[in-house]
């Protein structure tokens, strides 16, 4: 799964859920690599966090080399919910990668371990609370208004997170490559001199706009073979 992504990223993997009529599934804005280019894919290794670390303990034991840890801790701002231990237990079981709907501490450890987590920052204290765990503490991970399983696959990187239904995968990859490929050749041409106005007929689309202003640029872009927006 990482060589599949390695010359990907989540905005093209987002361009292409949307391509392909996949719901478009992203973390909330904000959440960051703890260092910067870390990037992470892999299947979702979804927990809910109460405030102990046993419920991460239970996660890695079901663990598949390569799966990504999703950390439901409800969005906290209060407190941290993994750290260096968690991480270094996280690589011992396999686990690629963690992300967290909170926050993280240890970021110096955490540089060293070198293992890639991505949450919404860094704060000192820990759990202060022990709440009920729910029946669903190992199966699924809310992450913001998504709810996160077995099912998913997981694409993180500096831009963010993204959760795709691994029953769409293959085809998300597809037609995320075949998007990079005209962006990354649209930008040659760019540097070339061949200005983006001259390669999607700006001067055309403005025309026709004058002629039916229902026409969209979207609209344009599709009818000439464009891909800087879908």
């Amino acid at each position: 799964m990482p060589k599949a992504f390695a010359d990907l990223s989540t905005p093209l993997i987002a361009d292409a859920c949307v391509r392909e009529g996949v719901p478009l599934r992203a973390a909330p804005p904000g959440i960051r690599p703890v260092v910067p280019g870390h990037r992470i894919a892999g299947r979702a290794l979804p927990v809910r966090h109460y405030g102990s670390v046993d419920v991460f303990l239970e996660a890695f034991g079901q663990a598949e080399e390569g799966d990504v840890l999703v950390i439901d801790n409800g969005g906290r701002s209060d407190e941290a919910c993994v750290g260096d231990l968690a991480a270094l237990e996280a690589a011992a079981a396999g686990v690629s990668g963690l992300v967290v709907w909170g926050l993280h501490r240890d970021t110096p450890e955490l540089a060293d371990i070198g293992l890639p987590v991505l949450s919404y920052g860094s704060y000192p204290p820990g759990p202060l609370r022990l709440d009920e765990r729910e029946p669903e503490a190992l199966t699924t991970a809310r992450f913001g208004p998504h709810l996160v399983s077995r099912d998913d696959i997981v694409f993180g990187d500096d831009d963010g997170v993204l959760f795709v239904p691994a029953e769409h995968l293959d085809a998300v990859l597809t037609t995320a490559r075949g998007i990079r490929r005209t962006e990354r050749d649209q930008a040659h041409r760019i540097r070339k001199g061949d200005t983006l106005r001259r390669q999607t007929a700006f001067d055309d689309y403005l025309a026709r706009r004058a002629a039916d202003p229902s026409y969209t640029f979207r609209q344009h872009l599709r009818r000439i073979g464009g891909a800087i927006e879908e």
